[in-house]
């Protein structure tokens, strides 16, 4: 097996890795948020290399073209990035929000400060 063609796959899971390690060990919010973003690239990664198909070409009716690509991935992928894009932006303005109430955007200190004395 050609572990040189399976690159991606290994970028993927790396990348899928580093997030999660991000969103689980940080306690703060805007590294938790960079976490999610690595770990959504790593899903677009994922999506794109496994609609690749090894020879296709574009599917526009051409003589002499038997395989085609499927578009839909690449197109799924587009709507992802522009959700993602504006999930993340609602996140961070969240967290500027939740930092001038509480005067910090560390987890830790907004859960001793929100529990009852």
């Amino acid at each position: 097996m050609n572990w040189l063609g399976l690159f991606n796959y290994w970028v993927v899971i790396v990348l899928m890795m580093i997030g999660f390690y991000l969103i689980i060990a940080r306690s703060n919010l805007v590294r938790k948020i960079i976490g999610l973003n690595i770990f959504q690239s790593s899903i677009f990664l994922l999506f794109i290399s496994m609609a690749k198909v090894s020879g296709g070409s574009v599917p526009i009716l051409a003589p002499g073209i038997e395989r085609y690509s499927n578009p839909l991935p690449h197109v799924l992928i587009l709507t992802a990035i522009v959700v993602g894009v504006a999930t993340t932006a609602l996140a961070l303005a969240l967290v500027v929000r939740i930092r001038e109430a509480y005067g910090s955007a560390d987890e830790e200190t907004i859960r001793t400060q929100d529990e009852p004395s």
